[in-house]
């Protein structure tokens, strides 16, 4: 066991000698330099070589590499993924430059931040809202801007997703049984009247909590919707069979 320390120690003495070294150099450079060699690993695509050198114009320079560089920065976490220092840099860019050419695109990637933030549908959706604002934000400032389309999708995609997220929240209350706090959630989803599978689901389920309740006037209002927009899904075939069933046993 000491053997093996004798043997790391040194090599741990020069790791921690070779980064001091370093540090030093880097401190030692102007900030003409750091850029060169921040760019040149950014070009790489080693971001988190490049984002000392970054650093190091942010917090020592007030030269004119200052904006670029505090932009590469965030675009840094940002390839990285690291999302929430990422949209940290992007508001400090617009903070210290908000009328550099650049800045509708800072706007953009806060809105992209938040997005890739967004957790599932199943989960709480705070991101998912503050990626709709951050979007609508960009859209507001810069109207006119190459990226208005993406923000566009990227608000749909978020819309869906909070309606994914209602649709979970009334699937939960049919589990439980509490119809009446299910339906309110269906009931929006098909109030939208979309053409898509949640829709389909929203009614099928809600079709199913009036048979149970033997609501019948509700129940075929529910199956004339599946009927019209989806004749040839097996929900519709579930509900019509089980509707059949129900007006059979009222009449016996």
């Amino acid at each position: 066991m000491l053997k093996k320390f004798w043997l790391i120690f040194p090599l741990a003495i020069l790791i921690l000698l070779s980064a001091c070294s370093s540090n030093k150099a880097l401190q030692q450079m102007s900030p003409g330099e750091a850029k060169i060699i921040g760019d040149k690993f950014f070009a790489q695509g080693k971001y988190k070589k490049a984002m000392p050198y970054y650093q190091k114009i942010v917090n020592e320079s007030n030269t004119i590499l200052l904006a670029d560089a505090q932009l590469r920065l965030a675009d840094c976490f940002y390839f990285r993924k690291e999302y929430i220092d990422a949209r940290f840099e992007y508001e400090e860019f617009i903070r210290q430059f908000s009328d550099h050419p650049q800045v509708a695109y800072a706007f953009f990637q806060i809105g992209i931040c938040f997005y890739n933030l967004s957790l599932d549908a199943h989960y709480d959706q705070d991101e998912t809202f503050s990626a709709i604002d951050a979007f609508t934000e960009y859209i507001d400032r810069f109207p006119f801007h190459e990226k208005k389309n993406e923000a566009v999708q990227y608000i749909k995609d978020c819309r869906y997703k909070l309606l994914e997220k209602k649709y979970y929240n009334g699937y939960a209350y049919y589990n439980m049984s509490d119809f009446p706090a299910a339906l309110l959630y269906f009931d929006e989803i098909i109030a939208l009247n979309n053409f898509d599978e949640l829709d389909k689901k929203a009614i099928y389920y809600s079709a199913k909590m009036y048979l149970y309740r033997k609501d019948l006037e509700n129940t075929d209002i529910m199956l004339a919707k599946l009927t019209e927009k989806y004749p040839d899904a097996k929900e519709t075939k579930n509900i019509q069979r089980k509707r059949d069933k129900l007006v059979k046993k009222l009449q016996e």
